[in-house]
């Protein structure tokens, strides 16, 4: 092994010189896919009862741990909001002082948005809002009425809290942190990096192994939720444009048959992208992405319900913002009545979810955009990762989400949307404003931005779990590792689809984010550490 690999640092990580794991820390490459092949044998011998012992971790963590979640995103808000808005810290490039930026605005705009939110944003433009207009926990403290125009407010608000500041911030604390250790310091561009400030050279002994393999576990999980998600919402996009009864089943969910075929598909695709770099498969298809993702946008605003979005969007601002700070620590666990336990329910199936999925993601998003972020200062990382991307994405509910609303309270859905699956409530929000043929015409274009968005996030994914297993080196895009990632991520999606659908995802998922976010609230204790020394 190499040992005088960045010697230069504080941080040395061994690598192999040569085998199949030259370039690689074995330790680090090797142990995410020992414990990810444990799971898929324990989960395929068994998928029922698999199911539900996964089912009672992730209740299990819910209950023991949801207000860790909930105060923790908190946190991770306050530090990049303080950080990008305090002069200090604000102006601090990620990089040295003549570093310009590598990619345009736009296109850095759109691997940012691409890569963390991507998916998420065409599964749940429509899904969030609805699921709050019916459901809340305003109308759950009788504060307003599902279904009702006096709840639509508070959809947008409710959708907001996970889709706003604090789900963005989480990706802010690694990408500021790592960007600012390894550009400013000199230190690899992997996880343990962000800790050094704290624990000085244990990061490069077994300590620092430890934190990269539990970053590599989380970008796992993370990517197998959106992944499953979107080869869901894959096969009922192809229902509606081909109406062949085999993609779905009873009450409109997709087979497992054409979510594996999904699943093939965009693997292969993006395994074909991660080979390429980020310079050629990850910069066209995140381009790409944002210019589709423009077109769907702009195809709402001329065809759908134009007034009562801009109204949704400006009302939203003043209600999020007025309301984050309440939304953001609140803790529901009372069981003394129905309303509490209600409100329980409420917060572990929906915010602690996110937060869970948000802090999961975070490891490659966080790495990834400060990947893509070198050159540009501390404030422009707030408002390009930050602010613009929540604002973005309140574009989408107000313009997606708020048309299927307006469907709902006119009487015209009839609750054709509120009772499809939530991978088929933008599809039939389409076929409600359009003919059959423009609805066909338009479900092409969703599904190719689905193919794109899919694609990014699982190539990007890819791309970032080599390069903490290479020791931060960039540019480490072993074709047969990115090969077996793929053969990895193929198989651990499939039997836990089989096992339990997406709710077997979910609870790995929950389960799995935890020691990460552990790890995510020493990285913004260890930054803000090294800024205030360095800085004040």
């Amino acid at each position: 092994m190499d040992d005088s690999l960045k010697t230069q640092s504080d941080v040395a990580i061994t690598t192999e010189d040569v085998g199949f794991y030259a370039g690689f820390n074995r330790i680090v490459a090797l142990s995410p896919k020992l414990l990810i092949g444990a799971l898929i044998v324990w989960v395929g011998s068994s998928p029922s009862a698999a199911g539900d012992i996964l089912l009672e971790a992730q209740n299990w963590s819910i209950a023991n741990f949801g207000g860790w979640y909930i105060f923790v995103t908190a946190f991770y808000t306050l530090v990049c909001l303080t950080l990008g808005l305090w002069p200090r810290t604000a102006n601090v490039k990620l990089g040295k002082p003549d570093d310009l930026p590598e990619f345009s605005m736009f296109t850095w705009l759109s691997m940012m948005f691409g890569a963390g939110i991507g998916i998420g944003m065409l599964t749940y433009s429509t899904a969030e809002p609805i699921f709050h207009f019916a459901a809340n926990p305003d109308t759950i403290q009788n504060l307003s009425n599902g279904l009702e125009a006096d709840n639509a407010r508070n959809a947008f608000k409710w959708a907001m809290l996970h889709y706003g500041l604090t789900p963005w911030a989480c990706y802010g604390v690694v990408g500021i942190s790592l960007g600012y250790l390894s550009y400013n310091r000199g230190l690899p561009l992997t996880t343990r990096s962000a800790l050094q400030p704290l624990f000085g050279r244990a990061m490069s002994s077994s300590l620092g192994h430890i934190v990269d393999i539990v970053a590599i576990v989380a970008t796992i999980v993370g990517l197998i939720v959106t992944i499953g998600y979107g080869v869901s919402q894959l096969a009922s996009g192809f229902f509606n444009i081909t109406g062949a009864e085999w993609l779905v089943g009873e009450g409109g969910k997709p087979t497992l048959t054409a979510q594996l075929l999904g699943l093939i598909l965009i693997v292969s695709a993006s395994c074909l992208s991660a080979m390429s770099g980020l310079q050629r498969g990850i910069k066209w298809l995140s381009n790409i992405n944002m210019a589709l993702s423009v077109f769907l946008i702009a195809f709402f605003v001329l065809f759908g319900a134009t007034l009562f979005a801009f109204k949704a969007f400006f009302y939203t601002i003043w209600d999020y913002l007025i309301a984050l700070p309440a939304m953001s620590t609140t803790v529901w666990q009372g069981s003394d009545s129905e309303t509490a336990t209600a409100l329980k329910d409420w917060q572990g199936a929906w915010s602690i979810f996110y937060w869970a999925w948000w802090i999961a993601f975070a490891p490659f998003v966080g790495l990834f955009l400060a990947r893509v972020s070198k050159g540009r200062t501390i404030r422009e990382y707030v408002i390009g990762a930050m602010i613009i991307p929540s604002l973005v994405c309140l574009v989408w509910f107000a313009f997606i989400g708020g048309t299927a609303i307006d469907l709902e309270l006119s009487g015209v859905a009839n609750g054709a949307i509120v009772n499809a699956d939530i991978s088929a409530q933008l599809f039939a929000t389409i076929n409600l404003i359009l003919s059959p043929e423009l609805a066909v015409a338009l479900s092409v274009v969703i599904v190719i931005l689905l193919l794109t968005f899919l694609v990014t996030s699982a190539d990007s994914g890819i791309l970032i779990i080599n390069t903490l297993a290479s020791g931060g080196n960039q540019n480490h895009k072993s074709p047969k590792h990115v090969m077996i990632w793929g053969v990895i991520f193929s198989v651990l999606i499939g039997v836990l689809l089989a096992a339990g659908g997406m709710d077997a995802l979910r609870s790995v998922m929950i389960v799995g984010a935890l020691p990460f976010s552990v790890v995510m609230a020493l990285m913004a204790v260890s930054l803000v550490k090294t800024l205030v020394a360095k800085e004040g």
